[in-house]
């Protein structure tokens, strides 16, 4: 076999605590290698034509490239080598940027380590063979996973582009999050008046069928042809005849059952439409706030319904859908706020969450977009706002900052202004953080303009005084305790993952970290993507996003998608377990550790073994550790190719001890 190695200057990124050159000359009397060179920028246009070159001109069977991480650059150097005639996995890459240049400062030590781990990987190839893909067929229709302003932008991309779209929202509307807002910063131009228009085209698109009131049960296949059991669940009323008038609501006795869409500030029918704007507009009941449900009695919205399209004995409905791509939109939630007793959060009724407040604010609110003190319905004349509450504060573990949070608090301080003219804002705050377009000038103007005034300092405590708050806290720029008579506070309240997120993570076979947010591919090159093909992040699902963000990402996640699906037939990874079926048992213990659930049973000549689905697989290697037979090998990374590493080290060893 001759073997060519090629060692990457990297700038001065490895050169700067690497002898390169040292490195490149010592792989010319490694086994099998019949050429080496050091090159400054491997991966550059010069870089890969070089490697070609080589290639060519020398015969090499395989190639081994020494600079930086693989799974930066690893594809890369595959397409490279392939275009030179090899196979592409007849390529290995020995990481010595992040591995060694950039974790020691001393050059000696590192090029010796250098050494070793491009030894380690010409021994490796050594034992490589070619791997080849398969081919398969692709089903050209996308499930979008959450109704919010993300989902449904992709939804809409995606049903543009050609597609079919099923978009599955958990609650009986779309538009998430943002439906509740009142205005949208920095513009302070109507949220619904925006959202609307999107959510219509949504409810109107010949290519989008919305399940609204539905979840995910459970997700099968790979990437191509996923089948997705979504369960419908029972509305209690036959969307088809309902027509959305309202009639029921008017009548409806139970009054009094916390509404979920005004955030619990006001009260709501046992049946009803949660906003007028709700698209599907039609009408489901709570089966734990329904007289009927709990008594057996009542019945006065099925009498009233002029379209008869009560069915209090409808049950939940299990649809399966077939698709190719999966898009998981599910937003996200505020983090438990009832843990900052010190502000007399859940305790003072006059201490509220932000988008409380902004459902106090909205027009469509439970106070007709009054602002009024929950306690005696009193307009409040001094309003505390209290940032970073459940936001960088590893205290409560919420180290990460939420990022809207400065801008709709001070877009809450603005609007409270217009509401009340003879009102005053205070903001406590860490820092200001308004990194988009518009948003310093909008935090200004809140200053400038409104006579907000910012306080820059963590408040200690929130406690009654009459039928008034004490807010207390410092004022770190003055140096001095501060104390506000305050009539209403309101809690910015930080983003963590929608409730639920976890179980959904794992029937999509995807990661996710401790807050419930999605982990994309990558942080810099796969932001929408994940690590299982052909499951793609938009919004807040994979981290707290503004909503000029969230809509980004979701036209983002349709393009990914479009792209996916811009070829009749995918390939497969040809890196994947393989079974060995003479030494294989049948134990089944690898089918119950694989995550992605790629292996089932195979009956051969009378006995269970089993067998890897290679399109499923995505190639982590736990059924090989898993396996006491060694029956399963996993492609590319055998046993054989690994012993080969550590002998190649061992060797290494015992020269240098001679």
């Amino acid at each position: 076999m001759k073997i060519g190695v090629f060692v990457c200057h990297c700038g001065s990124n490895i050169a700067g605590t690497v002898d390169v050159a040292k490195v490149a000359e010592a792989a010319k009397a490694m086994p099998d290698v019949a050429f080496a060179s050091d090159t400054m920028y491997a991966c550059s246009e010069p870089g890969q034509e070089g490697i070609i070159k080589a290639i060519q001109e020398k015969g090499l069977d395989g190639a081994v490239v020494a600079s930086c991480t693989p799974r930066m650059h690893g594809p890369t150097f595959m397409r490279t080598v392939a275009r030179a005639g090899l196979n592409p996995y007849m390529f290995e890459m020995a990481n010595i940027r992040e591995h060694v240049s950039w974790i020691g400062r001393n050059k000696e030590a590192n090029t010796r380590k250098a050494i070793d781990l491009v030894k380690m990987a010409v021994a490796k190839l050594g034992q490589n063979r070619p791997l080849y893909p398969k081919t398969f067929a692709v089903n050209k229709r996308v499930l979008v996973i959450g109704g919010g302003v993300a989902g449904i932008q992709a939804a809409l991309d995606c049903a543009e582009g050609g597609l079919d779209v099923v978009l599955v929202e958990k609650t009986s509307s779309i538009g998430g999050k943002m439906a509740k807002l009142d205005k949208t910063f920095p513009t302070v131009d109507c949220s619904s008046c925006i959202l609307g228009p999107k959510m219509v085209d949504v409810a109107q698109h010949p290519r989008i069928t919305l399940h609204a009131s539905s979840e995910v049960e459970d997700v099968f296949g790979y990437v191509g042809n996923f089948q997705v059991e979504v369960r419908k669940k029972a509305p209690y009323v036959d969307w088809k005849a309902c027509t959305g008038c309202g009639a029921c609501m008017e009548k409806c006795p139970a009054k009094k059952s916390p509404d979920p869409f005004n955030e619990l500030v006001g009260r709501t029918t046992a049946i009803n439409i949660p906003f007028p704007q709700a698209i599907p507009k039609k009408a489901s009941i709570d089966p734990t706030a329904c007289i009927r449900f709990k008594t057996g009695k009542c019945g006065v919205c099925a009498k009233i319904c002029p379209t008869k399209a009560i069915r209090y004995d409808q049950q939940d409905e299990m649809v399966t859908e077939e698709v190719g791509a999966i898009v998981a939109a599910t937003g996200y939630d505020l983090m438990d706020w009832t843990v900052y007793g010190q502000y007399g959060a859940g305790r003072y009724p006059d201490v509220v969450t932000s988008l409380q407040y902004e459902r106090m604010l909205s027009a469509s609110g439970p106070t007709g977009g009054h602002i009024k003190r929950p306690s005696d319905g009193r307009e409040p004349k001094n309003v505390v706002f209290i940032q970073c509450v459940g936001s960088r504060d590893p205290s409560v573990g919420r180290p990460y900052c939420t990022g809207f949070c400065c801008m709709y608090t001070a877009k809450q301080a603005v609007l409270t202004k217009d509401h009340i003219p003879d009102s005053q804002s205070y903001v406590f705050y860490m820092d200001i953080r308004a990194p988009g377009k518009m948003y310093d000038e909008f935090t200004r103007r809140a200053v400038e303009e409104y006579g907000t005034q910012y306080v820059r300092g963590r408040v200690s405590m929130v406690y009654p005084m009459g039928d008034k708050l004490v807010v207390r806290g410092a004022d770190t720029l003055a140096g001095t305790q501060v104390e506000v008579l305050a009539d209403l506070v309101v809690l910015a309240v930080g983003a963590e993952g929608a409730k639920g997120s976890p179980h959904l993570a794992e029937k999509l076979r995807i990661s996710y970290d401790s807050y419930g947010f999605f982990m994309e591919g990558h942080p810099k090159l796969k932001p929408v993507e994940t690590n299982t093909a052909g499951v793609y992040l938009a919004g807040c699902s994979q981290g707290p996003k503004d909503i000029p963000t969230s809509v980004a990402q979701g036209s983002a996640a349709a393009a990914k998608v479009l792209g996916l699906f811009s070829k009749d037939q995918l390939q497969s990874d040809p890196q994947v377990a393989k079974v060995d079926l003479k030494r294989c048992v049948g134990c089944m213990k690898c089918a119950l550790t694989c995550p992605f659930g790629a292996i089932k049973e195979l009956e051969t000549r009378g006995e269970m073994k089993v067998e890897v689905i290679e399109t499923v697989c995505q190639g982590c290697g736990i059924c090989t550790s898993t396996c006491r037979q060694g029956a399963i090998q996993l492609q590319n990374f055998t046993d054989n190719q690994i012993l080969a590493e550590v002998n190649a080290l061992l060797l290494t060893a015992e020269e240098e001890g001679a």
